[in-house]
């Protein structure tokens, strides 16, 4: 079997620790590469089905109001008269970039994940100490005010029909018993030799099934 790029290189992970584990981690980009960057890892664990190493990547967003100028175009009258006629626009609620310059990646670390990751097109670096690779504690979360932005959004509940998409049971469908989002794991009763067989799958293997 020929080496793999990542294999052939020997890639040390630039002192990061692996793990069997998915953790979030923190990569630097150019500016204005941020969803570059998500978009295209998001690609490549698509078309690598690399679902279990590399189960999410996100740009953490927040809500600011702006208001904007008059309805008509018009500048607001510097004298202190009333214009008449014109009328200010609502103000509408924006998303913004929380962190400008960083993509949030859950991934279980190894040469492999290392490698896709740290030579992704817009990808600097890593963030952690003397660039290795540090994943986020829970406080480092909580400090940042990310708790509630990276729990997951999991587009079935307990019950539902699902397909599943991703993995050694690809292809097969079942029903969900229970979801762990902290630990991106589902549990579904798959369908499978005429009888139903317990799974436990990472959310990301599992569609809700389509009528």
């Amino acid at each position: 079997m020929a080496e793999t790029a990542y294999e052939a290189n020997g890639f040390n992970l630039q002192g990061a620790e692996e793990t069997t584990e998915a953790k979030w981690y923190v990569v630097h980009t150019y500016s204005g590469y941020e969803n570059k960057v998500m978009d295209n890892i998001k690609r490549y664990v698509e078309n690598h089905n690399m679902y279990e190493l590399i189960p999410d990547v996100m740009i953490p967003m927040r809500e600011v109001v702006e208001a904007g100028g008059s309805a008509d175009g018009l500048s607001d009258n510097d004298g202190g008269s009333e214009d008449f006629g014109t009328s200010k626009k609502a103000k509408e609620p924006k998303k913004v970039k929380l962190f400008p310059g960083y993509v949030f990646i859950k991934m279980v670390m190894n040469a492999e994940t290392w490698y896709v990751v740290r030579n992704t097109r817009g990808v600097t670096g890593f963030v952690g100490p003397a660039s290795k690779p540090s994943p986020l504690s829970n406080e480092d979360l909580e400090r940042m005010g990310l708790v509630t932005e990276l729990v997951e959004e999991v587009p079935f509940s307990v019950g539902d029909e699902v397909n599943i998409i991703a993995g050694q049971m690809e292809g097969f469908s079942g029903k969900v018993i229970s979801i762990d989002t902290k630990r991106h794991k589902v549990q579904v009763s798959v369908y499978m030799f005429n009888r139903s067989t317990p799974a436990e799958l990472d959310i990301s293997q599992v569609k809700a099934a389509e009528f």
